[in-house]
C-alpha cells in the first residue's frame, strides 16, 4: 500500500480582500499541516475571489494576486497545496490552478471550459485554455510552465479538473486517467442552488470510479461577492467510494476534510480495467516534477461529517434556512453594517425575513460559540455585553410594524407575535396621518378629492411608500441594513410598490416564489430547522390569506384575487421566463396537467403574466441585490435579461387569444 493522506479545505474568500484571503488560505495550510496531510485542494480563484467581476480587468488586480501568491509559497513547506488565480500570458486571462510542494511553485494549470450560464459569466474576463498545450510563463522572476500539467510529486501523479471542467461531457478527466494520474484534484466555485450537492457528489464518485483514481474537490464557503452563496461543499473519494464529505454552510473562515487514500489500489484497478488505455511515456512539456517524500501514515476508516440534518435525504427547507442564513450574516458583517432591519407587515415576506435574520444569531452562535461569533461582528459595538443568543438577536435585528387605518390587528399582532418569538426589538410606527398629508397635499394640488374608484393604484402606493422614510430613518440612526422583503412571484408581474416595499439595501428573497415561501413558513412552524426547531408563533402568518392590507378592510383585498393563485403564477413564469415558452405554449403546458380551473381561466392568467412580465421589467432593474437560491431566477443582473422596453407579446398573445376563440 501507498497512503496518503490529501485533504478539501473550503473557505470563506471576500472578492479582492487580497490580505483577509490570504489569511484564511495560510491558516488552512497550517491546519492541514498540523493533521499530517500531504496534498490540500484549496477552492477556485481563492487567492483573488471569485466574484471580482470587471475588476479581473485591472492589471493591479493580476499584479496583486501574483505578489499574494508569493508571500503564499513559504508556508508550503512540507506539503502539496493547490491556489487559485488569475494569470494574463499574451494577452489571454487564464483561470488558473498553481500548485506549490514544500515551497516550491511546480506550475499552473488554466481552466479548460468556462462557465457562461446562469449567474456565471467567466467568458468575459477568461480564455479557455486548450487541452495539451503547455507553454512557459514568468511570475516573480521565475520561469514556470502553463497549461494542461500532470504533476510528478514524489512519484504520484497530479492532475486538475477546475470547477466546470468537470461539469462537461468531455471532462478533462478521461485524458488525465490516459495519463496515469493517481489524484485529480477539483477546485471550485459552485454557487448554491437547491440540489446541487446531489449532483457534485455524483460527478465526484463517477470521476473517481471512472477514471480510477482519488478524486479532492473544495468548494468556496459562504457569501463571497453580494448575491452568490456558496455551501462549502467538501468531498474526496477514490476508485468509486466516497471516503469523505464536510459539513456545509459553516459559519467558520474555513473547514478542512481529510482521507486516507491508497494510490497503489486505484493503480491495480486500472491494472484490472478491460476499457482503461494508459499512456507508458509522457512528454516533458507536458508533466512538472519535484522530489517529495509523503510520511508513512495509518489507514483511516471513511469521515463522512456533514451536519445531522443531512444524514438522511437533504431536505430543501433546512437548504433555504441555512443557506439564507449564512449569506444574510455574511452580508452583514461584509459590509459593516451593524445589524438588521425590516419593516414587519404581518405577512409571509416580512416574516420569513425576520425569522431568517434571527436564524443567523442561533446557527452562527450554535456552531462557533458565542464569543467567537461576536469576534466575527467586532465592528459593532456592544455586542459583547449580550449575555445569550437572546439579546444578541436584540442587538442586531430591529423590526417595525407600520400601521395605516387600512391595517388590521391581526396583522399587528401576528407581526409582534413573531419578532417577539425571535427576540428582536419590535416597534409600532402610527404612519397614516403621513398617508393623508400626501393626499390631501396633492388632491389641493389637482383641484379634486383622490378616490377608490378613481385612484385605486396610487392610493394603495403612498400607504407603502409613506412606510419607506420611517424605516431607512431607523436604519440609518443604527447603521443598520435594511432589508426589502419582495420574493421573485412578485418581481415577476411587479406586484410591489418601488420605493415603498421594495426599499432596502438587500433583498433577500427575492429569488424565491411564494409558493414555496409559504410552503417553508408552515415548516417553520411545525418542524423547523435541526437543532433549533419550529417557531410556533408563525402560526398567526400561516393562517392569514396573502394581502397587503392597501385597500379599505371591507374591500377583502388578497394578493391571488389582485393576481392568480400563486401557485399557477410561479408555473407560468418557469414556463415563461425559465424554460422561454410563448402564451400558447404556456396554455398547452398547463393543459396537460390536471388543473381544477378552465381553459379560458388559464388563458386570462397565462396573458395577464406577459403583460405584467414585460410592463415591469424596470421594477426588477432597480432591485435591491437578491440572493441566488435556484436556477429560475428573475434577477436582470445576474440570470435573467429582458429588455426594459419591449413589444410586449402582442403577436403571440394575439395567438393565444385566437387560440381560446376557436
Amino acid at each position: 500500500m501507498k497512503l496518503i493522506k490529501v485533504a478539501a479545505a473550503v473557505l470563506n474568500q471576500t472578492a479582492l480582500a487580497w490580505d483577509e484571503n490570504k489569511s484564511h488560505i495560510i491558516d488552512a495550510i497550517r491546519s492541514a499541516r498540523e493533521q499530517h496531510v500531504s496534498v490540500l485542494c484549496l477552492p477556485e480563484l481563492c487567492i483573488s475571489g471569485y466574484g471580482c467581476e470587471d475588476a479581473f480587468h485591472s492589471p493591479g488586480t493580476q499584479q496583486i494576486a501574483q505578489d499574494v501568491l508569493l508571500e503564499i509559497v513559504p508556508e508550503t513547506q512540507g506539503i502539496i497545496v493547490s491556489l487559485g488565480l488569475p494569470l494574463l500570458h499574451r494577452g489571454g486571462l487564464f483561470n488558473t490552478a498553481c500548485l506549490v510542494a514544500d515551497g516550491r511553485i511546480l506550475g499552473f494549470v488554466a481552466k479548460q471550459n468556462l462557465a457562461n450560464e446562469g449567474i456565471h459569466y467567466e467568458p468575459r474576463w477568461f480564455k479557455p485554455w486548450p487541452g495539451q498545450v503547455c507553454v512557459d510563463i514568468e511570475v516573480g522572476g521565475g520561469k514556470y510552465p502553463l497549461g494542461d500539467l500532470v504533476f510528478n510529486c514524489g512519484d504520484v501523479l497530479l492532475g486538475f479538473e477546475i470547477c466546470e471542467d468537470a461539469w462537461v461531457g468531455g471532462r478533462p478527466g478521461a485524458e488525465l486517467a490516459r495519463r496515469n494520474v493517481d489524484i485529480i484534484l477539483n477546485p471550485s466555485a459552485s454557487h448554491f442552488a437547491f440540489g446541487k450537492h446531489q449532483v457534485r457528489k455524483r460527478f465526484v464518485l463517477e470521476g473517481s470510479r471512472a477514471f480510477d483514481v482519488s478524486y479532492v474537490y473544495a468548494n468556496l464557503l459562504g457569501n463571497e461577492a453580494g448575491r452568490a452563496i456558496y455551501d462549502g461543499d467538501a468531498m474526496i473519494a477514490s476508485d468509486g467510494q466516497m471516503l469523505a464529505i464536510g459539513p456545509r454552510f459553516s459559519f467558520a473562515d474555513f473547514h478542512i476534510t481529510t482521507a486516507v487514500i491508497d494510490v497503489h489500489a486505484t493503480r491495480m484497478s486500472r491494472a484490472r480495467s478491460g476499457t482503461s488505455r494508459v499512456e507508458v511515456t509522457y512528454q516533458q512539456d507536458s508533466c512538472a516534477a519535484a522530489e517529495f517524500d509523503f510520511p508513512g501514515i495509518a489507514p483511516e476508516q471513511p469521515k463522512i461529517e456533514p451536519h445531522a440534518w443531512e444524514n438522511g435525504q437533504v431536505v430543501k427547507e433546512e437548504e433555504f434556512a441555512r443557506a439564507v442564513s449564512l449569506a444574510l450574516f455574511d452580508y452583514m458583517r461584509k459590509s459593516r453594517s451593524r445589524g438588521l432591519v425590516v419593516s414587519l407587515s404581518g405577512g409571509a415576506d416580512s416574516a420569513a425575513v425576520a425569522t431568517l435574520s434571527g436564524m443567523l444569531v442561533e446557527l452562527g452562535v450554535a456552531e462557533l460559540g458565542q464569543e467567537r461569533f461576536v469576534e466575527k461582528l467586532s465592528h459593532i459595538p456592544g455586542l459583547a455585553d449580550a449575555a445569550d443568543g437572546r439579546e444578541l438577536v436584540a442587538s442586531l435585528l430591529t423590526c417595525v410594524y407600520q400601521a395605516t387605518r387600512n391595517s388590521s390587528p391581526v396583522t399587528f399582532e401576528a407581526a409582534r407575535g413573531v419578532a417577539e418569538a425571535i427576540g428582536a426589538r419590535f416597534f409600532g410606527f402610527d404612519v397614516d396621518d403621513l398617508v393623508q398629508n400626501y393626499v390631501t397635499v396633492v388632491s389641493d394640488a389637482i383641484g379634486r378629492p383622490l378616490t377608490w374608484d378613481q385612484d385605486d393604484i396610487a392610493l394603495q402606493n403612498i400607504q407603502a411608500r409613506a412606510r419607506a422614510p420611517s424605516v431607512w430613518l431607523l436604519a440609518n440612526i443604527r447603521g443598520a441594513l435594511l432589508l426589502a422583503t419582495s420574493n421573485r412571484s412578485e418581481a415577476a408581474v411587479g406586484y410591489a410598490t418601488m420605493d415603498g416595499d421594495t426599499c432596502g439595501g438587500l433583498s433577500p428573497i427575492a429569488g424565491i416564489d411564494k409558493a414555496y415561501l409559504r410552503r417553508w413558513l408552515q415548516w417553520m412552524e411545525q418542524q423547523g430547522p435541526e437543532g433549533i426547531g419550529p417557531l410556533s408563533a408563525l402560526s398567526k402568518v400561516n393562517q392569514q390569506q396573502p394581502t397587503a392590507e392597501l385597500r379599505p378592510q371591507d374591500a377583502g383585498q388578497t394578493d391571488e384575487n389582485d393576481l392568480m393563485p400563486y401557485v399557477v403564477l410561479d408555473e407560468i413564469e418557469r414556463a415563461a421566463i425559465r424554460d422561454k415558452l410563448t402564451p400558447l405554449d404556456v396554455l398547452h403546458r398547463m393543459e396537460a396537467r390536471d388543473w381544477q380551473y378552465s381553459r379560458e381561466q388559464l388563458g386570462v392568467w397565462i396573458e395577464r403574466f406577459f403583460k405584467l412580465w414585460c410592463r415591469n421589467q424596470w421594477k426588477r432593474e432597480r432591485y435591491a441585490p437578491s440572493f441566488h437560491l435556484d436556477d429560475e431566477n428573475v434577477d436582470p443582473k445576474t440570470w435573467c435579461r429582458f429588455p426594459i422596453l419591449s413589444g410586449s407579446y402582442e403577436r403571440e398573445l394575439a395567438e393565444l387569444r385566437k387560440y381560446l376563440g376557436d
